[in-house]
């Protein structure tokens, strides 16, 4: 066993919030080690959000390319995934880079907590120990596997998924949420013949029907095709591919194709060698690690940030708390008191989410004024040829302040980082639309949905007033 060493701060994982994390107790003068079992970046950077993001790029360019092009797809997407791994070689390299010049010591390895302030590192041909005096838990998730489905051979999970050699000549994917979608549409473009399996009435079941209709318009053009209200049931491997045994309407049904891919969901790395239960931190019925408004865990001096703790597993929530559990340890009054997250599916179009849907804020009773504007008329859309899709946006109908907003349509994933700021401050539709947006842009759709809300507040106001 090699030296015990003796840190302020120790960082379990490396991902968005693990690094982040041990980046910020760097700067704010702690002595701070992270453990990376696996790859630097930790999941989103390697096997996540950046290659699939990447892949989803290509996937456009390709289908922009062979308008004009013989190119052979297979040849393509050989370079695609060049691409991919350059991109994520980078990103991973940055990652290194600024924990190297925050001055933080990485170590790969597992880390097994032993007490409340030891953690043995077991690393390939050593162990050793270190003590701390605060933790930050950022051990991320994996990919839900099914008993009926488990993972293997023809069978794959987004990882799996990410790094094949070639098109598929045909995809079933289990599981219609944003991964599913998202991966789905990927190799659709790509000259593969999708299916999707989806448990409940519509893929995306998380967003408003309205919103995810020209996804599915699209999908549809892209030769997809969903099965929804489905559950599978089996698959048969052979030489070839597989065979997927499936329930619809309590009829059985099969659907045949060279691989599944499972997109269930995500299960927190809570278990296996890292001691929760040793030194007493417990975990909920879905493996979550219960936190307060500083990220602080049942244990003082242990904290727990991202895919391990309750809201939404996104890297920009992670990212998030690790700022915070990092000020708390160094003193600073930091507390978790966002507004709002935003969601993204880097779908086509692509999708947007932030604060409360309509269908919430009519199941709470809120009052509400909704603006909304099409992609359709705006002429930078229209010179993008990206004319689908609209933004909406729901503003409190007596104080006028944004409450929440959905975008549907070309750079959604951008857009909407404006309409979270609106309500991170308290903006008021009013405040949107009198703001000069340039122009041909398309942010103007935003403007222009927000200037409908404030109508629709005025002529509230003078009717009542006419009453």
């Amino acid at each position: 066993m090699s030296q015990h060493k003796q840190v302020d701060t120790l960082v379990i994982g490396s991902g968005p919030g693990g690094y982040t994390a041990a980046v910020r107790s760097a700067h704010l003068g702690m002595k701070t080690i992270v453990i990376e079992r696996g790859q630097i970046g930790g999941v989103c950077t390697n096997v996540g959000c950046i290659p699939s993001k990447a892949l989803i790029a290509e996937s456009h360019r390709y289908n922009l390319h062979r308008q004009w092009s013989r190119s052979v797809a297979s040849d393509y997407f050989a370079e695609a995934q060049a691409f991919k791994q350059s991109v994520v070689n980078k990103q991973s390299g940055g990652v290194q880079y600024l924990l190297q010049t925050a001055g933080v010591t990485v170590l790969e390895g597992e880390a097994s907590l032993i007490d409340e302030h030891t953690a043995m590192i077991k690393q390939s041909e050593s162990e050793q120990l270190i003590s701390f005096k605060y933790a930050i838990l950022a051990t991320g998730s994996r990919p839900i596997e099914l008993r009926a489905l488990p993972l293997g051979g023809r069978i794959l999970s987004s990882t799996e998924a990410l790094a094949l050699s070639h098109i598929p000549t045909s995809l079933v994917v289990i599981g219609g949420g944003y991964i599913g979608v998202e991966l789905g549409q990927m190799y659709a473009k790509f000259g593969s013949k999708v299916t999707i399996l989806e448990g409940g009435r519509q893929v995306l079941p998380g967003f408003e029907a309205d919103l995810v209709a020209p996804v599915i318009k699209q999908m549809n053009t892209d030769g997809m095709t969903m099965i929804t209200e489905a559950t599978a049931v089996k698959a048969e491997q052979d030489a070839d591919g597989l065979t997927l045994h499936y329930v619809k309407n309590e009829e059985q049904h099969v659907v045949r194709a060279e691989y599944a891919l499972v997109t269930v969901g995500r299960r927190p790395n809570t278990d296996g060698s890292l001691g929760l239960e040793r030194i007493g931190l417990p975990t909920t019925s879905k493996g979550l690690i219960e936190t307060d408004e500083q990220c602080r865990t049942v244990i003082p001096n242990i904290f727990a940030i991202g895919d391990i703790t309750g809201g939404p597993a996104l890297a920009h929530k992670a990212s998030y708390e690790a700022k915070v559990a990092a000020e708390v340890i160094a003193g600073q009054p930091s507390i978790v008191d966002y507004k709002a997250i935003p969601l993204v599916v880097f779908s086509e179009p692509e999708l947007a989410s932030v604060g409360l849907s309509e269908t919430e804020c009519t199941a709470r009773a809120i009052p509400v004024v909704i603006g909304k504007s099409s992609f359709g008329i705006n002429g930078r859309a229209l010179a993008l040829k990206a004319t689908e899709g609209f933004v909406k946006v729901i503003a409190n109908s007596e104080s006028g302040m944004v409450i929440g907003a959905q975008i549907v349509g070309a750079e959604a994933s951008t857009l909407i980082s404006e309409l979270t700021l609106a309500m991170e401050m308290g903006a008021t539709v009013e405040d949107l639309a009198m703001t000069i947006h340039p122009h041909p842009t398309l942010g103007e759709v935003i403007m222009e949905a927000a200037g409908n809300a404030v109508r629709k507040i005025s002529k509230n106001k003078n009717n009542k007033q006419v009453v």
